[in-house]
């Protein structure tokens, strides 16, 4: 049907003219197509039916509109995450400083905005919210800190009949002393319901929370149930632990958010692993459901199934983004299913109702741990199809060769590492850990067509190096500061380094007093800042212990630290180190970074691409090597797969089809997210945060650009 415009050519007070206007006018309200869920919708499919902006127009794709939130931090402190919701009439979006926005979305105007810091250093970051409408009723869940708020829709207000005047703590129904606990939420709830069913982030030291999931009363804010991802003794799961593991033990927690079946009330949840992430000698057993997809029966919590992807964990191999929810055609008949992707590379597919997988699943010999008092199960799971989206097997034959000098430096770094296939244990020896810690597929997810079965997932294809230091603890142990006990067994070993030196990411904290006061870092431990979680479980003497371990106080009390129990170990290690080169590119041979479609009715691999490029290398002419990325995609029924997600700040538009690469924009900063699209007024959006920085260590920036085509 032609637009408003055509009828400007009729007398519109003729009968015809006025039913001509008014069949345009329903067409145009019709045509308002919303995003109001994370990833799109409940089953998290990333997928969008509208196909105004396709593969035949993308050349009048034009910026509709930016807008900056203005809280950005200098250098690459800060990020965006933020999947943006377009639901009743505004766009909300959360910056760098976890501002709650609300936006016009043809316009890029602001609404209203909400700062839950009231101008203090925010802590942590945030991939969305969650929109709950009954009548007039209209209501955004939004996390920050510790807290979860209930807030109007329309004008940003608390609703202070939830909670304690508009918000709860998060860290209360966790079975421990809240006081004490480091918890926060990355990604939105979901809503089922009077429901709205919350997962958390959390620490992943030794002194880490547990990572429960609550359902909340969306009026008023109560638990109305709690599942005990770590169980209690005489719930399931219990005999896969140590027996006092649920009173110590923290993490499997879910952290990437979950989706959910409405028709059958079932929400599924992605587990992360048991914490400390790399040794597991205090938690002997399997640790369920740690890395488990878990199916619940919303209204109430219970177990419906559940299948363990890694057998006690000590790899960091959390499932690390909410399972996608589809029907496939598997062998003639179609089959409701739910597609869990993994950092290893790995994509398990399963029967939504029952749990049964769809393609067979094999338990294989893995290799067993070097290091005292640790378990390692002796088998792991490999799905039969698909196959790995990402290479899994690191030799000296996989060092990179972008150069001989690359080569050369990165041999060197793992001469005396241990190196083989997946699951290679954590070794004080080193060890090139293939898939990394990102994966594989991170948190940005896989989209899915729901018309073809097919899945579209992005992957990092960086290994890490990983060496294990020993931290005994008996009376004839090594003495050692009560601080540097702290320091080396708490969180911050894993993001400064055992050597306090750092990391490309996280700063050294080596002389440390010729840049800040003790006032200001006892303040950092307190309230946290960016990606530094608070530690609220130090009690001011241990506060003081680690002040005077930082800061290298000559007179820091040094003590036996014995325990009464006998000889026990802890081990922590060098931090989150990437394999790299000296020029800090990858070790290993690109890709680095790909785009992958996989056929979930046959379980194959339909075509694979690089994902990005590194301008100075492209520069002299090595090209195609993909970059690590952060973020998901967005496919369309217009035939298009739109990301970002990469260190060379674009956002590309590839045919779905055969992933030919169609259209690219360079960004303000880099797009670290997942888009959206919606339509309005018959004109279809695509929005993008450009928040840089992060972990991807690239300048941060405090954008969001959204793009239509143009009039």
């Amino acid at each position: 049907m032609p637009s408003l415009k055509t009828y400007t050519c009729f007398k519109v007070f003729t009968p015809l003219g006025l039913l001509l206007l008014l069949a345009a006018c329903r067409q145009k309200a019709a045509e308002q197509v919303e995003w109001s869920v994370y990833r799109g919708d409940k089953a998290s499919s990333g997928y969008s039916s509208l196909r105004q902006i396709n593969k035949s127009n993308l050349s009048k794709l034009k910026v509709a509109w930016t807008f900056h939130t203005g809280d950005a931090r200098e250098g690459n402190r800060s990020t965006i995450q933020c999947n943006p919701l377009v639901v009743n009439g505004l766009m909300y979006v959360t910056s760098p400083q976890l501002t709650l926005i609300a936006l016009h979305p043809t316009s890029g105007k602001e609404a209203w905005r909400f700062d839950p810091f009231t101008g203090e250093e925010a802590t942590g970051v945030n991939r969305g919210v969650t929109y709950r409408a009954d009548g007039d009723d209209k209501r955004i869940f939004f996390s920050a800190g510790t807290y979860l708020y209930a807030l109007n829709a329309d004008n940003g207000k608390l609703i202070t009949g939830f909670g304690d005047s508009g918000r709860v703590d998060l860290r209360i129904g966790l079975g421990r002393d809240p006081s004490a606990l480091a918890v926060w939420a990355t990604s939105p709830g979901i809503i089922y319901k009077n429901l709205l069913i919350q997962g958390t982030a959390l620490g992943e030291g030794y002194d880490a929370g547990p990572g429960f999931i609550r359902a909340y009363d969306v009026e008023t804010g109560k638990i109305v149930w709690t599942f005990h991802t770590i169980p209690q003794p005489g719930e399931y799961g219990y005999d896969t632990w140590d027996t006092a593991s649920y009173k110590e033990v923290g993490g499997v927690n879910a952290w990437a958010g979950m989706s959910l079946d409405e028709e059958t009330g079932i929400v599924y949840a992605p587990l992360g692993s048991p914490a400390f992430d790399f040794y597991g000698g205090n938690r002997k057993g399997d640790n369920l459901f740690g890395n488990c997809l878990v199916a619940l029966d919303a209204a109430t919590g219970k177990r419906v199934w559940h299948y363990q992807l890694v057998h006690h964990d000590l790899w960091d191999y959390d499932l690390p983004a909410p399972p996608v929810l589809l029907t496939v055609n598997n062998n003639g008949a179609p089959v409701k299913a739910v597609a869990q992707t993994t950092k290893m590379g790995m994509v398990f597919l399963f029967d939504r109702k029952t749990g049964k997988p769809v393609f067979p699943i094999h338990e294989q010999p893995v290799p067993a741990s070097r290091l005292h008092g640790e378990y390692t199960s002796p088998v792991q799971p490999f799905p039969e199809k698909p196959l790995p989206f990402v290479r899994q097997h690191f030799s000296a034959d996989d060092i990179t060769d972008i150069s001989d000098s690359a080569h050369l430096y990165v041999s060197d770094l793992v001469r005396a590492a241990l190196m083989g296939g997946i699951y290679t244990p954590p070794d004080t020896a080193g060890v090139v850990q293939f898939p990394g810690t990102r994966g594989g597929a991170e948190w940005g997810g896989a989209a899915v067509d729901p018309a073809t079965g097919i899945m579209y997932i992005n992957a990092n294809e960086v290994p890490m190096l990983i060496k294990m230091k020993a931290v005994p603890f008996s009376n004839n142990t090594t003495v050692m500061s009560q601080g540097e006990k702290l320091y080396t067994l708490n969180n911050c070993t894993m993001c400064h380094g055992a050597d306090r030196k750092g990391t490309a990411v996280f700063p050294s904290l080596l002389n440390l007093k010729a840049k800040y006061t003790r006032q200001t870092i006892a303040g950092l431990l307190s309230k946290g800042k960016g990606q530094m979680p608070a530690f609220p479980n130090l009690t001011p003497g241990d506060k003081e212990a680690l002040l005077d371990f930082l800061f290298d106080k000559a007179n820091a009390v040094k003590k036996q630290t014995g325990d009464p129990d006998g000889t026990r170990y802890r081990y922590v290690h060098n931090g989150w180190q990437t394999l790299s080169d000296k020029d800090g590119y990858p070790g290993v041979k690109p890709p680095w970074g790909t785009l992958n479609a996989i056929d979930l009715n046959k379980g194959e691999l339909l075509w694979k691409v690089p994902l990005g490029e590194f301008p100075d290398l492209a520069a002299k002419g090595i090209r195609n090597t993909g970059t690590p990325n952060l973020g998901g995609a967005l496919a369309t029924a217009g035939g298009l797969l739109i990301i970002a997600a990469t260190y060379d700040e674009k956002l590309r538009i590839f045919d779905k089809e055969n992933g030919r690469l169609l259209w690219e924009y360079k960004l303000p900063a880099g797009g670290y997210a997942t888009p959206a699209t919606y339509m309005i007024d018959g004109r279809q959006y695509i929005v993008i945060a450009a928040g840089g920085g992060g972990k991807v260590g690239s300048p941060s920036g405090d954008a969001y650009v959204a793009f239509s085509l143009e009039e």
